[in-house]
């Protein structure tokens, strides 16, 4: 019971002089909720490809509950669910339609079809929507569905590529609180993101793809031990005392790291915080700066996902785009 559910070694994939992966090397235990990062041509998809037998390596061991994938894909396809970026669902059948026929597909027996459909409906919270056409949907909605029918056969691996791209944060949300709730059920779960705050929600282990080769990998807590210390965030009510503080602060020990001036504060590193913020309230009282607060600001998987790659995340992007 303690061999890993999913073990990826020296994982390569070429597409002429393109090198997509350089040597993968993962390990997914069972039960686990996994993350995979990394900006896109990463090569987050290509591993959930070959994963999922959909492409073949050029060379590496893939293996699914001691399934080799590429000796055994049969056996490795029956253990594992595919939940692509957008939902997949015959927009034509109902919701209810939509579970019974891949019931049927799975040669799952006539009786336990009904049943079974039933079940995911009401786990889904698709119930009251279960004889509408799925054309009539939400997003939230159809990505529902879309996980429920992965789960038709009771899939021992669920993997989600990029599973929340596309969604309102209300949906995400929801969509989340199922992937928890399939992980403490017993399912192993390999997801990948571009949204940092997602696998720092969801996963127990993380692993950063940068150019085709991981380039850490830990809990998230291990990940964000990487990026070098704390800081204070000291901010002020208007631009005449930031100007000030910032010429002020380096002599009073508060080296001045960040400016942000939309926000009139500045960031300064901090090994003792505690020390670092009454020195910036001393600072303030003395030249009467009017402060707004002080904070302390700790890593975050951002920080992680810069320092490592040096590519902007996409919550980041997202940040300089309304700046």
């Amino acid at each position: 019971m303690n061999d890993p559910m999913i073990a990826v070694r020296d994982l390569r994939k070429s597409y002429g002089s393109h090198h997509v992966l350089r040597g993968v090397d993962l390990t997914v235990r069972r039960g686990e909720i996994f993350a995979l990062l990394g900006a896109n041509g990463a090569g987050k998809t290509t591993t959930v490809n070959i994963l999922t037998t959909l492409v073949p390596a050029d060379s590496g061991t893939v293996t699914v509950a001691g399934a080799d994938v590429a000796k055994h894909p049969a056996r490795v396809r029956a253990l594992v669910a595919l939940t692509g970026q957008y939902a997949a669902v015959d927009p034509f059948q109902t919701g209810e339609e939509n579970l019974v026929m891949m019931g049927n597909l799975a040669h799952l027996p006539r009786r336990a079809v009904k049943a079974r459909a039933q079940e995911l409906l009401e786990r889904f919270d698709l119930t009251d929507a279960a004889r509408r056409p799925a054309s009539t949907y939400s997003g939230g909605m159809r990505r529902r569905l879309d996980l429920a029918i992965s789960l038709v056969a009771s899939p021992a691996v669920l993997v989600l590529d990029e599973p929340t791209t596309g969604l309102d944060p209300a949906s995400r949300a929801q969509l989340w609180e199922v992937v928890r709730d399939l992980a403490t059920d017993g399912t192993t779960v390999l997801l990948t993101t571009q949204y940092l705050e997602e696998a720092d929600r969801l996963a127990d282990t993380i692993a950063v793809l940068d150019d085709g080769a991981v380039a850490a990998r830990g809990t998230a807590s291990e990940l964000k031990a990487l990026v070098a210390g704390e800081h204070v965030r000291v901010a002020f009510e208007d631009a005449a005392s930031l100007r000030a503080a910032r010429e002020l602060a380096p002599a009073a020990g508060l080296p001045v790291v960040d400016v942000d001036e939309r926000d009139l504060a500045f960031t300064t590193p901090a090994t003792d915080p505690v020390a670092t913020i009454r020195e910036a309230l001393a600072l303030a009282d003395q030249h009467r700066l009017a402060l707004a607060g002080v904070s302390v600001v700790k890593p975050t998987l951002d920080d992680v996902f810069l320092a490592v790659t040096g590519a902007p995340t996409r919550t980041t992007a997202s940040k300089e785009n309304a700046r």
